[in-house]
């Protein structure tokens, strides 16, 4: 039998995923981290992107954001705040995240804004957008 992978994706609220899976994928800072078996151990911090994993054909992906990732060569540990499964993300409510989160970066009025803000809101609903859509 070939090695596996075990990946866990857990949130402050819940346990999102727990698998035993070929190969993960996750969004690190200075870009994606291919994991495979007996990777060599590391932790990183996470961006607001796409995890994918592999177990046999099947590729699953969800949306992560923020958070850190714990790798040890049997284990993929993935601490997020956010993390959803493409079949929980709510494309018309990730659609109009997106339409406020614009308002607000192209806003120019008196309005106090918080663009760091605006622009992880934005990312989110991209992300949530292009995962609904792929589904």
């Amino acid at each position: 039998m070939a090695e596996k992978i075990n990946l866990e994706v857990i949130t402050p609220e819940k346990l999102v995923l727990r698998e035993v899976v070929d190969e993960v994928i996750v969004p690190g800072l200075e870009g994606e981290l291919g994991i495979l078996p007996n990777h060599t151990p590391l932790i990183s911090q996470l961006k607001t992107g796409v995890l994918s994993y592999k177990s046999g054909n099947d590729k699953v992906q969800m949306h992560v954001s923020g958070g850190f990732v714990e790798v040890l060569s049997d284990r993929v540990s993935v601490l997020s705040d956010v993390a959803e499964r493409t079949e929980e993300i709510d494309l018309e409510r990730a659609q109009r995240a997106r339409e406020r989160a614009e308002k607000r970066l192209t806003s120019s009025g008196g309005e106090d804004v918080d663009f760091r803000r605006a622009e992880l809101k934005l990312q989110r609903a991209l992300i949530r957008i292009q995962l609904a859509n792929s589904n």
